[in-house]
């Protein structure tokens, strides 16, 4: 049997830690939230390899323990923040950032992958996040503006209604291609609403659903 207490110690300091993650409250995070709860039977014992790991829904992942933290540290979270979480999947990525942040909003467009989150979360007590079912691309206006809004998996085209979400000093952090490899993208708005971008690191994550480039588009 799997000593998971001590694979998730590995993950952090051999995978998260040696890959410029500095900020103490991620890793404190990732030590803290049992990541195999989050993925279903056989699966589990993947849950601590430097892998996007499938989860109940074909075609989608939990991304790298790296990527995803570095992400999470581009997002520059902090106590007060309110953070959208799109394609939350089974909810490993919102229970790390409830550790950071205010609140969570934790949008999943599949059902069943939503019904899950939010059990598991529960069981957490991760009492500030709130679970929602809805289309990723439309994120989740109703609670908008956002500090920081967090895509987990790639994307291939700009995420419009994301970006309107954020408030003015927003981030939005996503992984921009998938194939081969993409680029962590950072979005940022001013204070005066002008928002800029800049690539942050090489990443490899699965096409987010809604997400694709139409034929004969150019990002």
């Amino acid at each position: 049997m799997i000593d998971f207490v001590t694979a998730r110690r590995m993950m952090v300091d051999g995978q998260v830690r040696i890959n410029d993650v500095t900020d103490l409250r991620i890793q404190s995070a990732m030590l803290d939230v049992p990541r195999e709860r989050f993925i279903s039977g056989e699966k589990q014992e993947l849950a601590y390899l430097d892998l996007n790991v499938p989860v109940l829904s074909a075609g989608r992942h939990l991304l790298k323990p790296m990527v995803v933290a570095k992400l999470i540290q581009a997002a520059e979270i902090d106590a007060e923040d309110r953070v959208l979480d799109v394609a939350c999947a089974t909810g490993y990525s919102s229970a790390i950032v409830s550790r950071l942040a205010a609140s969570v909003i934790a949008l999943e467009e599949d059902a069943g992958l939503a019904r899950t989150a939010k059990q598991l979360l529960a069981a957490l007590g991760a009492a500030n996040v709130t679970v929602v079912n809805g289309p990723l691309t439309g994120g989740h206006p109703e609670q908008a503006p956002y500090d920081a809004i967090l895509l987990n998996g790639a994307i291939e085209i700009t995420p419009q209604a994301l970006l309107a979400q954020l408030k003015a000093g927003g981030r939005l952090v996503a992984v921009i291609g998938e194939r081969p490899i993409g680029k962590a993208t950072l979005f940022r708005r001013s204070m005066t609403g002008h928002l800029g971008s800049h690539s942050l690191f090489d990443a490899a994550a699965p096409l987010l659903p809604g997400f694709a480039k139409p034929a004969g588009f150019v990002f």
